[in-house]
Formats: C-alpha cells, structure tokens, sequence
C-alpha cells in the first residue's frame, strides 16, 4: 500500500525540507480506514481518559487492513501520525491499535500492552490469517 503523493509533495522531498504538515495531510488522504481509526481513538481518549484507548474490532476488509499495516509499519507514517495526535501508539495485531497519552504514568500499562506476554494473550485461532 503505497502513499498518494502529489506532485508538489515529491518536488518538496526532491528539494530537501518536507513540511510535515504536508505529510500527515498525504497520510490522511491516502489512508483513510487508518486515519479514522487512529482519530476516532484519540477523541476516545480525550473523552473517557484513562491509561488508554484501543480497537479490537477487525478492518472491514484486506485495503483497510493493508492501511493499519501500512501507518503502523512504516517508523515515518507512526512517528507523523504520533506527534500530529499528541499520542503514543501501539499495535498488537491486524488490527488492535491502541493510542496512549504522552504521560510518563501510563509507561508501565504501554510496557504491559507492548510486551510478549501482552501479544500472546492477545492471539486467538481467529486471528491466525489476519
């Protein structure tokens, strides 16, 4: 799954400085399955507070699945993604994305969430294929 970037952006990365503004806006648009997800999280967030907000809801199908991978995988997307939203994410599966606040007291819960034991209590035969 590649990035829909628009001649202006490539020019900007062919000369050097990328606005990052610009980035996180090709990321919206080229990922939008991703781009709700991640935001519609956030907001859950800033809502009910607590130590994190997540989704364990499967994509509706393999683009929308393709896009989570493609946000969470790539270090550039992640990292824009993470200082657009003033979060930090995690990501267990195809599909279970969690967003964590910039707090130093949730570091032990997104150690938790982060850790092999985290992913391996998170696995089930449903998910083999995903």
């Amino acid at each position: 799954m590649s990035l829909d970037v628009s001649p202006a952006l490539l020019e900007q990365a062919e000369r050097g400085e990328v606005d990052e503004a610009d980035f996180v806006d090709c990321v919206r648009t080229s990922l939008p399955y991703a781009w709700e997800m991640i935001s519609s999280l956030v907001a859950q967030l800033k809502v009910d507070g607590g130590e994190f907000a997540d989704n364990q809801t499967p994509p509706p199908d393999e683009q929308a699945r393709g896009q989570l991978l493609r946000a969470l995988a790539s270090d550039a997307i992640r990292g824009a993604l993470q200082r657009h939203f003033g979060v930090r994410l995690a990501f267990q599966n195809c599909h279970r994305v969690a967003v964590f606040p910039l707090d130093p007291s949730v570091d032990d819960r997104l150690a938790r969430f982060t850790s092999v034991r985290g992913q391996l209590l998170n696995q089930s035969p449903e998910l083999r294929d995903c």
